[in-house]
Formats: structure tokens, C-alpha cells, sequence
């Protein structure tokens, strides 16, 4: 399990799967192994020999001013889902949150970066008699209020519509989820956490920010899907809905971060998680920042 600490946050990275390797040709297919090839450094963390990306799904688990606070909550177990990869997972993914000291009904605060599949998953499990029910009852869900229009007002094919019916909708039944209005600079939502706007891939996503003690992180979303988007920022993803405005943002936003002292925390990155950002030639390299009690999963 790694954990950073951030002045006084302290944050937590919760496992749940390592995807297999044929996401990366269909999640980022222009981040070729010839791509991956250009940038050495991008070996062996997060791409193989073959020059395959490694990506992965986890959450972040935060201890904040007495808070936590749980930041998406991956693809959860036993769901219908298109993508073999997704379906009908049984993992250990709870147990995990547990044994980092966020029980279930422990946990405050769950912050939704945008409303996809394998980002709102453990938002709910099933009770007793079928139905879909919150997972973390004693919390408030989170989300932009711009992201929550937008798919409410989307034509919607069925396994988008699956996957709000068992793991959005419940929570906003259950009165459960609060929509928040993101402002350009950014909303704080507690002392030392702000949510940052970064539409493109989705056209509510939001980063979180972290600032503590004079340190600062920044966890990714989907804005940035892979470290090798660093090094070619205008390689994007298949399912970026406006993909020149999901560009853009991660250019703005890797230009922010570049020379700084801040943590990038990436929501799919595999093993080291976290490094700080850094110009190399016109584009920018990730130098790993693996944190306490991290591994390797090659």
C-alpha cells in the first residue's frame, strides 16, 4: 500500500485492479510503442519491453483536517459492464479501504472526478434483495453540478444508462449526492482541498488539489490518463468527448505543475502513483515520487 504525506494530509492509494495490456492500444491509441520508444524514461514503470502502457484503476484515500475523504471510487464488484475487463469483478477492493483505516461507514466524504464507469463503481453495493444501495452511508458523494447535466441530458447508449442506474442514481435517491458549482480558479471544499475544473474528457471533470504545510498535490482524474502524456501532451484518450479541449486543459495544466514542488497523482497510473512534473525539451517528463510502503507490480 503507498502513502504520501502532504503536510498534514495524508493520502492513500487503494488498489483495485491492473488493467490488461490491450487498454492501452484502445485507451490511448496514438501512444504507440514507437511513441513509447521516444521516451526512455517512461521504462520500466509505466511501460513494459514491448513497449505496452501499464495502466491501472485505484482510488485515493485521504486523511484531511479530521476528514476522510475517499476520491473516486473505481469499477466495484459484480456490475454488468461492456468492457470484459470491467464485468463482473470480484476483488478485495473493501478489504483494502479497511486495512488503510476507511471502513465503509467511516468514510466522509466521496469525491466523484466525473461520472464514468470505472470511477463511481464502489459508490454502491447490493443489499439483500438486489438493489443497488451507497457503499459508504455516512458520506456525502460529490460531484460537479456540470457534469451531473450533462449526462442527465444525454442521449445515452445502454451501458452508459447501466452504469448511472446502479451507481449514480442510488446515491442521488438516497439524497446522499451534492452537485457542486466549480468556479475557473477552483471551489475549496474543505480546508486544503479544492476541486479544478479539467473538461474535455468529460465536460464536468475535476482535478483535486491538495495544499498543506506549504506542500501541494494535484490528483489527476482523467485528465491525465498516462505518464506518456507528458511527454506527448496531444496524445488523448478514445473516450475524450472533446478531445482539443481535453488537450488543451492537460497542456495548461502539466505547464502549471512544471519546475514545482507539487505531487502529480495519476488516477490510472501504475506503480510509483506520484511524481513531480518536469520540462523536458518542448514537452515534460515524470520524476517518480514513490511514497512509503510502494512496490512494483511489473
Amino acid at each position: 500500500m503507498s502513502r504520501w504525506e502532504i503536510g498534514d494530509i495524508t493520502v492513500h492509494r487503494i488498489d483495485e485492479i491492473a488493467l490488461p495490456a490491450a487498454t492501452g492500444p484502445w485507451l490511448l491509441p496514438e501512444a504507440t510503442p514507437q511513441v513509447v520508444a521516444r521516451h526512455p524514461w517512461l521504462r520500466p514503470d509505466f511501460a513494459g519491453p514491448d513497449g505496452g502502457l501499464r495502466l491501472a484503476v485505484h482510488s485515493f484515500a485521504l486523511e484531511i483536517g479530521g476528514l476522510r475523504v475517499l476520491v473516486d471510487t473505481g469499477i466495484g464488484n459484480g456490475k454488468t459492464r461492456a468492457n470484459p475487463a470491467w464485468h463482473q469483478l470480484d476483488t478485495p477492493y473493501l478489504e483494502r479501504l479497511t486495512a488503510a483505516g476507511f471502513a465503509p461507514s467511516d468514510v466522509d466524504l466521496v469525491i466523484l472526478t466525473h461520472l464514468h464507469a470505472d470511477h463511481v463503481g464502489w459508490n454502491t453495493r447490493p443489499a439483500a434483495d438486489g438493489s443497488w444501495q451507497p457503499t459508504f452511508t455516512n458520506a456525502r458523494y460529490l460531484t460537479a453540478r456540470t457534469e451531473h447535466a450533462y449526462w442527465a441530458g444525454a442521449e445515452l447508449e445502454e451501458s452508459r444508462r447501466q452504469m448511472l442506474d446502479d451507481s449514480v442514481r442510488p446515491v442521488h435517491e438516497q439524497g446522499l449526492l451534492d452537485l457542486v458549482d466549480v468556479a475557473p480558479e477552483g471551489t475549496e471544499i474543505a480546508p486544503g482541498l479544492t476541486l479544478l475544473p479539467t473538461p474535455g474528457h468529460t465536460p464536468g471533470q475535476v482535478a483535486v488539489v491538495l495544499s498543506s504545510g506549504g506542500r501541494s498535490a494535484v490528483i489527476t482524474g482523467d485528465c491525465v490518463h498516462h505518464p506518456v502524456q507528458l511527454a506527448e501532451p496531444a496524445v488523448g484518450s478514445c473516450v475524450d468527448i472533446d478531445p482539443a479541449q481535453a488537450a488543451r486543459t492537460r497542456a495548461r495544466l502539466l505547464e502549471q505543475l512544471a519546475d514545482t514542488d507539487t505531487l502529480l497523482l495519476g488516477s490510472h497510473f501504475p506503480r510509483p502513483t506520484g511524481g513531480l512534473v518536469r520540462r523536458s525539451g518542448d514537452a515534460f517528463r515524470l520524476v517518480p515520487q514513490p511514497g512509503t510502503g510502494s512496490g512494483t507490480q511489473h
